[in-house]
């Protein structure tokens, strides 16, 4: 980059790019040449990198460092490149655990775990740092990585000026206002305008419809043509069974086929196209497809550059090894401008991808969603195949902030005037859900913020207790559950109001309603119970059958208590029981049949002809109300036999009740009405109280429980980490604790080099898949042997940890054990293979075990040891697994 010197630095940095800044770039470059902390949330494609790079220009012109983090290695590996070509080589370096490259240079690119354990370790590294990047940092939602990125914000000293760059979410507010709380001055930059506009489709068969047509006010429509693919796509050939022979209309429609995607795409101009299948085999699939139908995007001078390119990236691996990677394949899609992206690839096979369809050789990748997760690949039109995706546990519909950040990619800045989306037919998804699922704004941030073991034991070394509980209850996870305390705090006050409200209302000056309303409750309580028995139904039936129209009735319990005039019995065919029509004491007309009655109603009079003649006037009404109010409950039940006498507890209690002095009450409608109200909320409010309780110093107590395993463990004694709590310091493994309770107890110190690779896989390696881990095979006696004892140690962990309802510690997972074991002796790639293993996942799983291993070499003792997992370190390192490992920029 050439620097020319201008008014000011922003305008200086602007200057120096091919293209001016949008307002929103500008804002945020100045706030952080300010002095000011910056929070950028924009979308996908946006440019808001251009903030993070300002902050590195700005400290190569101040003389400071600025480190630039990263979720993922491939992409820490891009920003390498970009920044070497900007500022130099000797001026930007790369730590990402794989790599290790110049280190004290005044930028430097890393992943965000790496920057983490520096702050804990108190790396010399730090001095001089000014700026950090955390770029994708909406990632701090991840439920297992997103703890980090509050780490860092929590420890970084203060002076530390941080670039936050997020996608699009719908409480930017909200973090920055916590950033604001946690850090000092953070201006907030929200930028919702899309740099391209983005044109959604939806396509069916060979049919490609508008997701949305325009309206009134041009306020986009979900558009009904696309609507009707739901139709045509349930509705069965030929006449429909019991519908008089009817036939559905239009043409039938199906999901489209791969190929045929990729010829519309091209026959619309829509290419280069980002194809997103939830599968890897999916995509390795789709590739197989578009080769058997011929489908070639690319022209002879273009085949002729992709094959040298690929070529030069794979020189160093042997024939044997190209052939297990499925190398023709792979270089017969590239050749025909198609290809795969998924993790089941090596690294290099997916970076030569990204490199030709950035440069536009690549016309479309059928990838999974990790695409969509900050690599630089943006493209003309985007494709979702399918809306479900498998969680791991069960198949769910994606959530809006991931449509969001699929569709992200569509539309290149400064080379399309449009981006599209397309979405296929979906099988078991309706047209109305897809528009509504596309039509959300809200992408909420939430915090995963959890204390872990590594995390308690460095908070224990670095801080006193009250300072370490002061951090954890800083973290955006607390701010969030506080800022929830604060509304259940509001909405119980809110209820209160209304129960002290209700609760006046409910008040009878006849009496004691609450009295009156217990003896009510279980009353109906014996009600239920009688009322479910199949003589006493019947009898019932029988009872309303007999009445006849201008009966005076006495109904003594259930939901219709109270005195009727019969109006009406009737008896349907298609109905089994009979429906009573009958005029209520306040002249009200209701229906009601034998399964409103408790049991038979009591006849206490008779209507005159005249009187059930005139029962149709509202004026005559009011009068026959009044004679019903006015009769004797205990007048005689005329020309009718008794019926049977009900149990005498249902009679005392329907006495007491009837009896209370409350049951006069003109009002007792209302009282009981407020009454009922009073009792809803009172539960509600209890409901609220809980949740307080629950919430409130919900991340302390966790942290509270966190350290009362490592003490029950002999990692903190007091407030003082022990010599395995020292160790579990440097440990930074998911089972961080496991790793170091089986370091110490010798677990590890008779097995040979390949040995401790085995058994040290199954605490890195995790089974994909709904199936869980397979039987242990494990490759060795010894290694069988220190198997059953290192599960014995994680049982025991457990325990403490359910002891305290705590899950941090995974099970140990054999499935890689004899693959690791035969890597570690030697074995050639095709021995250590099965037909169906991706080498991609052998690769990362290799490099993880890599990982922990030198973390191991760092702290084990005794010395024979530490020189058995630099041995294992090695022979695991080598192959495919280092060519994969290398500086790609």
């Amino acid at each position: 980059m050439t620097v020319g010197r201008g008014p000011n630095p922003v305008e200086r940095f602007e200057g120096s790019y091919g293209f001016p800044f949008d307002p929103f770039q500008r804002k945020a470059c100045a706030a952080l040449d300010d002095g000011s902390s910056v929070l950028v949330a924009a979308p996908t494609g946006s440019g808001k990198t251009v903030v993070g790079e300002f902050a590195a220009w700005l400290a190569i012109e101040g003389g400071g460092k600025a480190f630039y983090t990263t979720p993922i290695k491939a992409l820490s590996n891009q920003k390498f490149g970009d920044f070497a070509r900007i500022h130099g080589v000797a001026n930007v370096g790369l730590l990402t655990g794989d790599n290790s490259i110049n280190g004290d240079a005044p930028i430097v690119v890393m992943t965000t775990e790496v920057l983490r354990n520096m702050i804990y370790e108190d790396a010399p590294a730090l001095q001089g740092l000014r700026y950090v990047v955390l770029d994708e940092v909406h990632y701090l939602q991840d439920r297992y990585r997103g703890a980090v990125w509050e780490e860092i914000l929590i420890h970084l000293p203060v002076d530390v000026q941080i670039v936050s760059l997020s996608a699009t979410v719908s409480n930017a507010e909200e973090f920055a206002e916590w950033l604001q709380t946690l850090r000092g001055r953070t201006e907030v930059i929200i930028e919702e305008k899309r740099p391209v506009e983005l044109r959604l489709w939806y396509m069916a068969s060979d049919e490609l419809l508008p997701m949305f047509i325009a309206g009134r006010d041009n306020k986009p429509l979900p558009n009904q043509r696309a609507a009707e693919f739901d139709k045509r796509r349930a509705a069965p050939r030929g006449p429909r069974p019991g519908r008089g022979g009817r036939r559905s209309t239009g043409k039938r429609v199906r999901i489209p086929y791969r190929s045929d995607v990729v010829d519309r795409l091209y026959a619309e101009g829509m290419l280069p196209a980002i194809y997103f299948i939830f599968s890897r085999k999916g995509c390795t699939e789709a590739v197989k497809q578009c080769l058997r139908e011929n489908i070639v995007l690319s022209t002879p001078d273009e085949r002729v550059d992709i094959r040298k390119r690929a070529e030069d990236r794979v020189v160093d691996l042997s024939p044997v090894e190209l052939e297990i990677l499925g190398y023709s394949d792979w270089i017969g899609g590239l050749e025909r401008g198609i290809a795969a992206h998924h993790a089941g690839m090596i690294p290099p096979f997916k970076e030569v991808v990204e490199e030709l369809f950035a440069a536009g050789l690549v016309k479309v990748v059928f990838a999974t969603e990790t695409l969509a997760l900050g690599i630089n690949m943006p493209a003309r039109a985007v494709v979702i195949e399918s809306l479900m995706k498998f969680t791991g546990e069960r198949h769910e519909m994606i959530t809006p902030g991931a449509f969001t950040q699929l569709t992200g990619r569509a539309g290149r800045r400064g080379k399309d005037e449009l981006g599209h989306a397309v979405v296929l037919l979906q099988r078991y998804i309706r047209f109305e859900e897809i528009t509504r699922l596309a039509s959300t704004r809200t992408y909420p941030l939430r915090s995963s913020f959890l204390p872990s073991y590594n995390m308690a034991v460095n908070l224990v070394r670095n801080y006193d207790l009250a300072e370490a509980e002061h951090l954890v209850n800083s973290s955006f996870g607390q701010f969030q559950s506080d800022r929830s305390v604060v509304r259940l705090e509001n909405a119980r006050e809110k209820n209160e109001a209304y129960l002290a409200s209700y609760r006046e209302r409910m008040k009878c000056d006849r009496g004691d309603m609450d009295g009156y309303r217990e003896l009510l409750a279980r009353l109906q309580k014996l009600e239920g119970r009688m009322s479910g028995s199949r003589a006493r139904s019947k009898r019932v039936t029988e009872s309303v059958l007999a009445l006849s129209p201008g009966d005076i009735i006495q109904v003594s319990a259930g939901r219709k208590r109270g005195r009727y005039a019969v109006i009406e019995v009737v008896q349907r065919r298609s109905e089994r029981r009979p429906r009573v029509l009958a005029l209520s004491r306040k002249g009200a007309l209701i229906r009601f049949g034998p399964a409103d009655l408790v049991e038979p109603p009591r006849r206490i009079g008779k209507l005159s002809v005249e009187e059930r003649r005139g029962a149709g006037d509202p004026d005559e009404r009011k009068a026959i109300a009044e004679k019903i109010a006015n009769l004797s409950p205990d007048a005689p039940e005329p020309d009718v036999e008794q019926p049977d006498a009900a149990t005498d507890e249902f009679r005392s209690l329907r006495d007491a009740v009837d009896s209370h002095p409350v049951a006069g009450c003109p009002e007792l409608g209302r009282h009981l009405h407020f009454a009922e109200r009073a009792e809803r909320l009172e539960r509600e409010i209890r409901n609220i109280e809980r949740r307080i309780a629950r919430t409130t110093g919900t991340l302390a107590r966790r942290f509270d429980q966190v350290l009362a395993v490592l003490e029950a463990l002999d990692h903190v004694h007091g407030w003082e980490l022990t010599e395995k709590g020292e160790l579990l310091t440097n440990v930074y493994n998911e089972s961080d604790l496991l790793v170091v309770e089986s370091l110490e107890a010798g677990l590890l110190d008779t097995l040979e080099p390949e040995e401790i690779a085995a058994v040290c896989s199954t605490l890195v390696y995790e089974t994909r898949g709904p199936e869980g881990p397979p039987p242990p095979d494990m490759p060795t006696a010894a290694c069988e042997q220190v198997w059953r004892d290192l599960m014995q140690t994680w049982r025991r962990i457990r325990a403490e940890e359910e002891g305290r309802q705590l899950d941090l510690t995974r099970e140990p997972d054999p499935g890689f054990a004899s693959k690791a074991h035969a890597w570690a002796s030697g074995a050639a790639l095709e021995d250590v293979l099965d037909e169906d293993d991706a080498p991609g996942d052998f690769v990362r799983s290799t490099k993880q075990l890599v990982d922990l291993l030198r973390q191991l070499e760092e702290i084990a003792l005794p010395v024979e040891l530490e020189k058995k997992i630099r041995k294992a370190v090695d022979s695991l390192h080598r192959g495919i697994v280092a060519y994969s490992s290398l500086d790609v920029a």
